[in-house]
């Protein structure tokens, strides 16, 4: 190769030098691409490869419908090569046969006539001794495909127009899988129950936000048409979610024992795509290796009846032993590799669950609106010729004398048009028809035929302008091939010990969650605090710094969300089971370092919630807000039911304000808001309208002074509920939910509690029942468990009874109700009694508190 790169003239030729690297690297490319698009690849609309689309358009071509005779292998394979396929003849021999195996697909597309090969890897007999026709199921594929439906491309000669792509009545990608071989990638494709499939696709049309692990309830794993368990669902669920996962398979076996007593194990299907005949014999070998143990014999005893492998077991052998060891070393446990390549727009992609079935329904959705275009105009031209034929029976005596009048059908055709408005088809359609349709009777079924033309001309333009009605159409159809095809799954599912995730392995028990003031999280066996009379000491709940304490404590179960609102408005998700697990008197972890919180912000409420995937409970359910100001905000729990790493905004907070307090509710609640001053307001939720994420929100009280403030809010769901208010000093009392009378939002609000120096101000508000136990910690860290039903219901205006001792300079931090357990024993602290706290007298209050009355309702 000369290195200028000149051409070099060779009698009347030219040859041009080119470097080979390049050529090499061109022609590779071009090679593989070709492989990738024309031949291994499949399409992701209809499933098929070129060749599996090649013979089933040339078997429509040549008439071989499910209804019609069959026809010889031969000639359908020649029609094939001759006219779409220009390859060997056993590349579309061996596609149709195996289009035939109801072992290799799930549902048959081509119906076999003679021997089309066995499970045991038999050949099929030579194409000259078979025949074949479509299947049913196959027309499904081909509907349409003569009304423009799909596009059309030329033949390998140009002579002729095959189809770049089938209509596709059902996801044919999804139901029968697919494999192949390219250059650089490879494809396989599990197949699928058709019934559960088109669940699928209908609940995705339903929903199109639907997600994957949503999707996965209605298709649950591949269904193989050799059936066999799938054993594991790890490698299922990472197929689903990401398109690549290994699904384990196993043999169904059983045990028998004979007459004789001996026992046995019996295989009646074995996994996808293995050789049964191959299985056996590699069995045997590994038995005269003595690398199986306890097998006396193996026979085969299959017949037209069903698959039958027997094992026969050494006396001394354990069957389950036996049957481990055979899925250890034998093809009765083989894998499936999940691999979702397919071609999107003529680009291979890895594709999950949900973009099958998107990329399948944008597909149908583009064939209903161009058949609705095609019959539209099929439909406006006869309505077009029968209003000619209308017009020329209302003047039927012209039309005769013109035509009889006329020197040739020219002419004729010529006058119509000039005399009564006529277009050419019209005319030459007038030209055409046959007296018998100038009777009176035939006049009545073309104004019928038209009425009705109308009729679905306005129905086809509804379509082309709805796409709702399109998808309706989808919805429609699929379940009609659900109806006519659906069938009961045959590989069944069997959970691994690897399917389970940590959440799985944790029991759903309750659990005490505390937040420190200065962000330290625990959760705590709720077992761990014991039932204490009223007015001890109480127990250690928590190690804190000197300057720290405990501000939030709640009861969740291990599988709950806890949604945690911080002052700031956002709100961050995280599982019970992931808070730290600690004593009572451990200190926990930073909040910081299980949460994305900004150094500044504080978390403020946290709420427990059961599920964020049930529709109708996040979408029926309601978090209403109140900060310390006063601002009351309620919005549908589904605005929240996203969890996102970093959270997001739950209410715009206005400069100078803070979120205080959260609650989850029905959108039929009452709600009490109470304030530092000892007065609470009571409403209905429903003066709360719903709003959207990042409002603001509206005024729920108003304050009194520039050092009032909301300590509270109570959202009551339970009819025999008191009202628990509890001040700083340790004084509390319950009193009726009655009491409180019901006002408009925005109000001051009646006196909650008689706050004096002595109880110093109030620190809480709870909704509470007999049954219920409270949880009160003060600053220093101490807590005490107590039973609601010692305290007695005494008047709204009244200062209560002492609750919890506390030391010089201490007061109470927080309080919670929880459940009471009754297996808990009752544990009696030993402390100093004072008159408020005497066990002669528990319920003593201050006579002069008792007797106060509300002078400012």
């Amino acid at each position: 190769m000369a290195e200028d790169n000149e051409d070099f003239p060779i009698g009347d030729q030219h040859i041009i030098p080119i470097n080979i690297e390049d050529e090499m690297r061109g022609a590779y490319i071009d090679y593989s691409m070709s492989v990738i698009i024309s031949r291994a690849l499949p399409d992701v609309r209809d499933g098929l490869k070129p060749v599996h689309r090649r013979v089933l358009y040339g078997m429509l071509d040549l008439g071989v419908l499910h209804n019609r005779a069959y026809k010889k292998s031969a000639r359908i394979v020649g029609e094939v090569l001759g006219k779409y396929h220009p390859h060997g003849d056993s590349s579309v021999y061996d596609t149709m046969v195996r289009m035939a195996q109801h072992w290799s697909l799930r549902y048959p597309l081509v119906d076999g006539q003679g021997n089309f090969g066995s499970v045991d890897g038999d050949s099929p007999a030579a194409m000259r001794y078979t025949e074949a026709r479509l299947k049913r199921m196959a027309e499904e594929l081909l509907t349409d495909i003569n009304k423009r439906t799909v596009d059309f491309q030329p033949n390998f000669d140009d002579s002729l127009k095959e189809p770049s792509v089938l209509p596709a009545k059902f996801p044919n990608l999804l139901v029968n899988g697919t494999s192949g071989i390219a250059v650089g990638m490879a494809t396989n494709m599990a197949p699928h129950n058709l019934t559960e499939v088109v669940n699928g696709i209908v609940a995705y049309i339903d929903n199109k936000e639907i997600d994957i692990p949503e999707l996965m309830q209605h298709i649950t794993a591949p269904d193989f048409p050799t059936g066999a368990t799938i054993y594991g669902y790890q490698g299922v669920r990472s197929g689903y979610e990401t398109g690549r996962g290994r699904v384990v398979l196993r043999a169904k076996a059983t045990f028998e024992v004979t007459k004789t007593g001996r026992e046995q194990i019996i295989v009646h299907e074995i996994p996808y795509q293995v050789n049964k005949a191959n299985m056996i014999e590699k069995t045997a070998a590994l038995i005269n290796d003595k690398k199986l143990e306890g097998i006396s014999d193996i026979r085969d005893e299959s017949d037209r009846d069903g698959m039958r492998i027997v094992y026969d077991i050494k006396k001394d052998a354990i069957p389950n032993i036996v049957l481990n060891n055979l899925y250890k070393y034998t093809q009765l446990q083989s894998s499936f590799g999940i691999n979702n390549v397919a071609l999107v727009k003529g680009r291979p992609h890895t594709l999950n669950l949900k973009d099958l079935i998107v990329h399948f329904v944008e597909h149908r959705h583009e064939v209903v609106i161009r058949r609705t275009q095609y019959e539209l105009e099929e439909a406006e031209k006869r309505a077009h010729i029968l209003e000619g034929y209308l017009i020329a029976l209302d003047n039927l005596d012209e039309v005769i004398s013109l035509i009889r009048n006329s020197r040739d059908p020219e002419i004729a055709k010529t006058g119509l048009m000039e005399n009564f408005g006529l277009s050419e088809i019209q005319a030459k359609a007038i030209l055409e028809m046959r007296l018998q349709r100038l009777t009176g009777l035939e006049r009545e079924k073309i104004q019928k035929e038209y009425d009705e033309i109308k009729e679905l001309i306005d129905h086809l333009n509804a379509i082309l302008a709805s796409e709702d009605m399109r998808m309706d159409i989808i919805k429609t159809e699929l379940l009609e091939i659900k109806d006519k095809y659906g069938d009961e799954r045959r590989s069944d599912i069997e959970h691994a010990a690897d399917d389970f995730t940590a959440e799985d392995m944790i029991p759903d028990d309750e659990m005490v969650i505390t937040i420190s003031h200065e962000g330290y999280i625990k959760r705590t066996a709720l077992t761990e605090y014991k039932t204490q009379g009223r007015g001890g000491v109480g127990s250690r709940g928590a190690a804190t710094k000197t300057d720290d304490f405990t501000e939030h404590l709640f009861v969740a179960t291990a599988h709950n969300y806890l949604l945690i609102f911080t002052e700031f408005g956002k709100v961050y998700w995280k599982k019970v089971w992931e808070i730290p697990e600690g004593g009572k008197a451990t200190k926990g972890r930073a909040i910081q370092n299980l949460i994305n919180i900004e150094p500044d912000d504080r978390v403020r409420s946290v709420i427990n919630v059961k599920t964020l995937s049930d529709e109708d409970y996040i979408k029926n359910n309601f978090i209403v807000m109140c900060t310390k100001k006063g601002t009351i905000k309620k919005t549908a729990l589904e605005a929240y039911s996203r969890p996102r790493q970093n959270g997001i905004n739950a209410i715009s907070i206005h400069e100078g304000d803070k979120l205080l307090n959260v609650s989850l509710t029905n959108g039929d609640n009452h709600i009490v808001i109470a304030k530092k001053s000892g007065r609470a307001i009571h409403f209905h939720e429903a003066d709360v309208r719903s709003m959207g994420r990042t409002a603001s929100g509206v005024r729920g009280v108003a304050l009194e002074g520039a050092d009032d403030y909301v300590v509270g809010m109570v959202c009551i769901v339970r009819e025999d509920a008191n009202l628990l208010v509890v001040s700083e000093k340790g004084y509390g009392k319950r009193s009726e939910i009655d009491a409180y009378r019901i006002t408009k939002r925005g109000g001051k609000g009646v006196k909650a509690m008689n706050v004096t120096e002595k109880t110093g101000a109030l620190v809480a508000i709870k909704e509470v029942i007999d049954t219920d136990d409270l949880m009160i910690i003060n600053r220093s860290g101490i807590t005490i468990r107590m039973a609601v039903d010692t305290l007695r219901v005494m008047g709204r205006a009244t200062q209560g009874v002492r609750l919890i001792k506390l030391g010089d300079n201490d007061e109470i931090s927080s309080v919670e109700k929880i459940e009471r357990i009754e297996s808990d024993e009752v544990e009696e602290m030993k402390g100093e009694d004072t008159p408020e706290n005497s066990s002669e007298n528990p319920d003593a209050t201050d006579s002069s508190s008792e007797e106060e009355t509300d002078n400012n309702q």
